[in-house]
C-alpha cells in the first residue's frame, strides 16, 4: 500500500502516474518533477485512460494513504508515497547537501591538498608501479580517514588518467554496530562514493581467542577482502597504509622485532595466485590526511571492534602501546634532527648487504661468512 522513495525511484519511467494531491496553494511552493495535481475526492475521475499503476502523494503521506485504499478497493493498482511531500523533499536537500560537500572535498584534492594527498598519491603510483593499463583494483575501505580518502583519490585517477582501469569499492563488515555501519554508509553516500558492503563475522569469531587476536583479525580480514574482490573479477586490493605507518613498522621491527623490514608497496598474494595487494598511500604523511579531514568537516569511524575503539592498525593494548611508543619516539628523534623521518623511510631504500651480519631472502637465510673468505 505504501511505497518508499527508493522504490519510487526504481519505478520505470512512464509505468506509473504520480499524483500530487495537496492544495494548489501548497504545490505553489514546489512539487515532485512529472507529477500532476489531481484532486482526493473527485478521484477516479480525471485519471488517463490507462494510469498504469497510481502513486499518490500529500504533505506527509496521511491523506494519499487513504485515497490509495479507496482507489484500490475500486481496482485499481494505487499507492501512496510514505512520508509524502516532505519526506521526499527532505531527501533532495540532503543529495544537494550531500553533492555540496562532495564537491568541496574534491576541488581540496586539486586545489589545497593537491600537493601533500594528489601529488604524493600518483607520485606512489608512479613509483612503485601500482596501477596498470585494465587493472580492476578493488579499493578495501574500512570507514576511517585513510580508506575513504583513497577512493577518493582513485575516483580523481579515473577521472584523469590516460589508461583504462576499473575499481570497487569494498566496505567488510566484520561485525562493526549498527551506529558505526550507519556512519560508513552515510560518508559513503556524501562522498558519492559506490561501495559494496558484504558481512562476516570476524569479530565475534577472534573475541575469545586468546594469543594475537588482532593478528588473527587482520589476516581474516584480508582473506576475506581477497575473496569477495576475486569474485568481482578483480585482480588486485588497495589497503590504505601510509607514510606514518611504513616507518613506524620499520622501527617496530628492529626495537620489537630484532629484523630489518619494512611494509611493502606492494606484495603478491601468496593463497590468491594472480593478485596483488597495493598500498597508494605509501608516501602521504598521517598529519595531511588529518589535515583535509579536518579542513572539510569530516567524520569517520576508527577501528570499531571488540577490543578497543581507537587504533591505528587494527592492534591489541599491547602492540598498540608499543606503537605509540614509537610514535613519541619519532617525535622527540624529530626535535633534533627534522629529517629523521625521511631517514627512516630511506633506510630500507639503501641496504648495503656487504655490511650486513645476516640476511634472508627467498626462505633462504645466509650470512656474510658464506662469501667472507672469497672476498680475501
Amino acid at each position: 500500500m505504501e511505497l518508499t522513495l527508493e522504490e519510487l525511484e526504481a519505478l520505470e519511467p512512464g509505468s506509473y502516474t504520480l499524483l500530487d494531491l495537496r492544495s494548489e496553494q501548497e504545490t505553489a511552493y514546489g512539487t515532485i518533477p512529472g507529477s500532476v495535481p489531481a484532486n482526493a475526492a473527485a478521484l477516479p475521475e480525471g485519471l488517463p485512460a490507462e494510469p498504469g499503476r497510481i502513486v499518490l502523494f500529500c504533505t506527509r503521506g496521511k491523506l494519499s494513504l487513504e485515497t490509495a485504499e479507496r482507489l484500490r478497493d475500486e481496482g485499481f493498482d494505487a499507492c501512496s508515497l510514505k512520508g509524502g511531500y516532505l519526506a521526499w523533499l527532505m531527501r533532495q536537500m540532503q543529495r544537494q547537501e550531500a553533492e555540496e560537500l562532495c564537491s568541496r572535498v574534491e576541488n581540496s584534492l586539486r586545489k589545497r591538498f593537491r600537493l601533500k594527498l594528489w601529488c604524493n598519491f600518483t607520485k606512489a603510483i608512479r613509483q612503485y608501479e601500482l596501477v596498470k593499463p585494465n587493472d580492476r583494483i578493488a579499493v578495501c575501505m574500512s570507514g576511517g580517514k585513510d580508506s575513504m580518502l583513497m577512493a577518493k583519490l582513485f575516483q580523481e585517477l579515473q577521472r584523469y588518467t590516460k589508461f583504462p582501469f576499473s575499481v570497487e569499492y569494498l566496505v567488510m563488515d566484520p561485525g562493526y554496530s549498527p551506529e558505526n555501519r550507519r556512519v560508513i554508509e552515510e560518508n559513503a553516500r556524501k562522498l558519492n562514493i559506490p561501495i559494496h558492503i558484504f558481512e562476516s563475522n570476524i569479530f565475534d569469531y577472534v573475541y575469545n581467542v586468546d594469543k594475537s587476536p588482532c593478528y588473527l583479525c587482520a589476516r581474516m580480514r584480508r582473506g576475506h577482502l581477497y575473496d569477495y574482490a576475486r569474485r568481482l573479477g578483480c585482480n588486485k586490493i588497495a589497503l590504505g597504509h601510509h607514510y606514518d605507518d611504513v616507518i613506524e613498522t620499520i622501527l617496530m621491527g628492529m626495537l620489537y622485532g630484532a629484523q630489518v623490514q619494512t611494509m611493502m608497496p606492494k606484495l603478491h598474494s601468496t593463497n590468491f595466485p594472480g593478485m596483488e595487494l597495493i598500498r597508494p598511500l605509501y608516501l602521504i604523511r598521517e598529519d595531511d590526511i588529518k589535515a583535509w579531514r579536518d579542513a572539510n568537516e569530516l567524520h569517520f569511524i576508527q577501528c570499531a571492534c571488540h577490543f578497543t575503539d581507537t587504533c591505528t592498525t587494527c592492534s591489541n593494548q599491547e602492540t598498540r602501546s608499543k606503537r605509540q611508543e614509537i610514535k613519541e619516539l619519532i617525535r622527540t628523534l624529530k626535535q633534533r634532527n627534522p629529517d629523521v623521518e625521511a631517514h627512516i623511510f630511506r633506510s630500507v631504500e639503501n641496504v648495503n648487504l656487504d655490511t650486513v651480519i645476516g640476511w634472508k631472502t627467498g626462505g633462504k637465510k645466509y650470512s656474510f661468512l658464506d662469501r667472507y673468505d672469497e672476498e680475501a
